[in-house]
């Protein structure tokens, strides 16, 4: 008996009220290893065909290195399937609003 496919929608989660896409991987403070070995396991272990990586400021470069060295040792068979890039209002504890660039690369898988 055959199944029939259904296209595949993010999975969300909710922790305290928030959504919490699974396939989405939040770029910080940490070396650019650490987002390579998460982006290789959300594919192997979800099985999906795509992950988005998203980050704000200074850690855009460290996503930017992250998918680069995903795509170029690891796994040849990515592309990169769109950039956003963006601008995002944040407050600090002083009450005061700064611009910070936020940025988000989906990778997707190649069949």
């Amino acid at each position: 008996m055959n199944k029939e496919e259904t296209p595949k929608e993010p999975k969300e989660k909710k922790i305290h009220d928030r959504k919490i896409e699974e396939n989405v991987i939040f770029v910080g403070s940490k070396p650019p290893m650490n987002y390579v070995t998460a982006i290789i396991a959300q594919f192997n272990s979800s099985g999906s065909d795509e992950v988005t990586l998203k980050a704000r400021g200074n850690a855009i470069t460290r996503a930017v290195d992250a998918a680069e060295i995903t795509r170029n040792r690891f796994m040849t068979n990515l592309v990169v399937k769109s950039i956003n890039i963006g601008t995002e209002a944040v407050t600090n504890e002083e009450g005061r609003t700064s611009n910070v660039s936020s940025m988000e690369i989906c990778l997707l898988k190649k069949k």
